[in-house]
């Protein structure tokens, strides 16, 4: 979300539902604690949510509408303090990759997105740091699933290199992991899709100076996308792009074919 002068990070729509509430609350002569009572949160909560340091949560903007007399007004703000589905910096990626014709990538540490189960997603996100409320989860659970219907694309390649690391570091419960490992051969069957394993024991292959996306635009132009703990970026400078495609193609020679790579999936599947 746009931060606010002098680098204030406070969400703006934190700052506005909180200022309007505070302003709607005293102009009605409704105290802080009065609020605080009726809405079942302490007084500090609710000075923290009208200076924007915390959330305005849902039920104290319909209780204040309540108290106030502001006729849905501050009710009205609940759908703008929604929780943002995806990180700011990976809308123009996903708007790019919802257009492309052709989606490479190699991923090191995770499943990818686009591959991974309900209860890989929520593992991933019940782990995050710093700590997500359950609205941010379930809404953010939500959108990861909802891309998967990109790969009902037909006319859109798919191109998936993993490393065995992946797999093998859990996420979640042996069970959830193997039914990871189950979705990963039923979405391989796909014709448009391809995914293939980097084993063990390569060397010093490109794919560990990390992990990254390719995406050919339906011009025929390429882009690349490469993200990080705080910040992603998507470019299509062409000497970046000429050495990520060289490097995607020397992955794909050391990876497992596909059907090399199906077996090795399914032989650990049926090892846990």
């Amino acid at each position: 979300m746009p931060q606010g002068k002098n680098g204030d990070d406070r969400p703006m729509a934190w700052r506005y539902a909180g200022d309007q509430m505070k302003l709607w609350r005293e102009a009605a002569g409704i105290t802080r604690q009065k609020l605080a009572d009726e809405a079942g949160y302490g007084y500090e909560a609710i000075k923290c949510m009208e200076r924007g340091v915390r959330k305005p949560q849902a039920r104290v903007l319909r209780i204040a509408d309540e108290l106030c007399g502001a006729k849905g007004k501050l009710a009205a703000a609940e759908e703008f303090l929604r929780p943002e589905p995806f990180p700011s910096y990976s809308k123009d990626f996903m708007e790019a990759e919802g257009e492309a014709v052709a989606h490479s990538s190699y991923e090191n540490e995770f499943i990818p997105g686009l591959l991974q189960t309900e209860e890989t997603v929520l593992a991933m996100l019940h782990a995050h740091c710093p700590p997500l409320d359950d609205e941010t989860i379930a809404e953010r659970s939500g959108a990861r699933l909802e891309r998967q219907v990109l790969l009902n694309k037909q006319t859109t390649a798919f191109s998936f290199v993993i490393s065995e690391t992946a797999l093998h570091d859990w996420v979640g419960s042996k069970e959830a992991n193997k039914r990871q490992l189950g979705h990963l051969l039923e979405v391989s069957a796909r014709r448009n899709v391809t995914i293939q394993m980097m084993p063990y024991g390569r060397g010093a292959h490109p794919g560990r100076l990390g992990p990254f996306v390719l995406l050919e635009t339906p011009e025929h132009e390429y882009l690349g996308y490469e993200e990080g703990q705080t910040t992603g970026l998507l470019y299509g400078d062409g000497g970046k792009i000429g050495t990520l495609r060289q490097r995607h193609e020397m992955i794909l020679r050391q990876a497992l074919n596909p059907e090399e790579s199906a077996r090795f999936i399914r032989k650990l599947a049926e090892e846990l």
